[in-house]
């Protein structure tokens, strides 16, 4: 397999190509800047999946943006390392990425902390299983789609034959009344 060798133009030829939509140009811009722009990334986005996806977001961009870049308010690569650094404080700043954060690290410590204690969760143990054992049919089938196999509401209607807004009621009144078992 042969390496492919990397594309180095000068910065006037590179801002000519931009200028024209030459294919050349986003391989160009590949090459020589990828890894100085996933550097400034990097720095701010810590996660390194994360930060690979912003530097493909900075790179569409510059693509689709290049028209507002101008050779007299500075050079190209400055241009290119603020909207770099710009799309990855967007990125953490985003509401999607916090609560992503805030999942990973809930979801990282269960795994952890069931890994230190060796717990499983188990409900037949906790005594669900027999509190819901004395759920009238109707509500006992409806929750054991959802909450014990994983089912959606939809998919639960869908399996069992009825309408949405019938398992929704089941399933709200049997929550109800194992609400009443916990008081």
């Amino acid at each position: 397999m042969t390496k492919k060798r990397k594309i180095s133009l000068t910065e006037e030829e590179l801002v000519q190509a931009l200028g024209n939509r030459e294919k050349i140009a986003i391989e160009a811009l590949y090459d020589m800047y990828s890894s100085s722009l996933m550097g400034v990334i990097s720095r701010i986005v810590i996660d390194t999946a994360t930060a690979e996806d912003v530097l493909q977001e900075t790179f569409i961009k510059i693509w689709n943006s290049f028209q507002s870049y101008s050779s007299e308010k500075g050079r190209l690569f400055t241009w290119m390392v603020n909207i770099a650094r710009n799309m990855a404080i967007d990125k953490i700043r985003s509401k999607d990425f916090k609560n992503q954060n805030k999942n990973q690290e809930l979801e990282n410590n269960v795994t952890f902390i069931d890994e230190q204690v060796n717990t499983v969760y188990k409900p037949e143990l906790m005594g669900i299983k027999e509190l819901v054992e004395k759920l009238k049919p109707e509500q006992k089938v409806i929750l054991d789609l959802v909450y014990f196999k994983g089912y959606t509401h939809v998919e639960a209607a869908e399996e069992l034959g009825m309408p949405l807004g019938t398992v929704k009621t089941r399933l709200r009144m049997a929550i109800m009344q194992l609400r009443k078992y916990f008081n």
